[in-house]
């Protein structure tokens, strides 16, 4: 399943690029190369303004020096429909998580919450698979589209899933309300303080991934883990110290 492909940008934003690159500098230390993002996405609608969001977030991604990829989800199957990663489209997502070092989910807003089609991409990344963690450790940005007033349901259900997947969710989020007075005909996003605000948090989710890029391995080093993976305990450490470092 192709990914899909992002246009040549035609604008970019009013910012100072120089900045953000600057930043990113001192935080880089010794590895260098680019942020890896991955980028989901809620709606199947063949004009999806939570697509056209990810795009702008892809752009403005790349432009801060980050390495991108979109999640198509329209051949995704229901969870629990196939057995695995058999699925050509599972695998595909769960080997992207893998890639990443942050994702960027962005929903609509469907009767106060998140749709089906983001929960399944969720559903299909689990905390844990073959020893190796698909979502643990990495930065999250959250967005939301909606049809009419601003609401924050969604971001407010996403920041608690990528709790729950055990991911480093950024402070800021985006929420575009009316989205479809948001896009031209061209389908990229109109000059706003929505669009600013989607500035704002990409500029962030990069600045967090580099930063916490040299410790994210320490930052989920969990005692259970260790245990389960048969790594030496500390004998001098009894369980109910343990209970009580806790």
């Amino acid at each position: 399943m192709p990914l899909r492909t992002l246009a040549d940008p035609t604008h970019t934003p009013a910012l100072d690029r120089s900045f953000v690159i600057d930043q990113l500098a001192l935080g880089l230390g010794t590895d260098q190369s680019p942020p890896r993002i991955l980028l989901l996405y809620g709606s199947l609608r063949e004009r999806s303004f939570s697509r056209l969001c990810v795009e702008e977030a892809a752009r403005l991604l790349q432009l801060f020096g980050a390495e991108t990829r979109i999640f198509d989800p329209h051949d995704l199957p229901l969870p629990d429909q196939v057995a695995g990663d058999d699925h050509p489209a599972v695998h595909e997502l769960r080997e992207l998580s893998m890639w990443s070092e942050g994702h960027v989910w962005c929903s609509p807003e469907r009767h106060g919450q998140i749709t089906g089609v983001m929960k399944t991409q969720i559903d299909h990344l689990p905390l844990s698979m073959g020893g190796m963690r698909p979502t643990q450790g990495r930065t999250l940005a959250v967005m939301q589209v909606s049809a009419g007033s601003q609401s924050f349901n969604s971001v407010n259900t996403l920041r608690l899933l990528g709790r729950w997947m055990r991911m480093f969710t950024i402070p800021n989020q985006s929420s575009v309300a009316m989205a479809y007075k948001e896009f031209g005909e061209d389908d990229r996003m109109r000059a706003s303080s929505y669009y600013d605000r989607i500035v704002d948090v990409m500029e962030e989710l990069v600045r967090f991934t580099v930063l916490l890029r040299p410790h994210s391995g320490k930052l989920v080093d969990r005692y259970s883990e260790r245990k389960e993976r048969g790594v030496p305990i500390d004998p001098s450490m009894d369980h109910s110290a343990i209970a009580i470092v806790r």
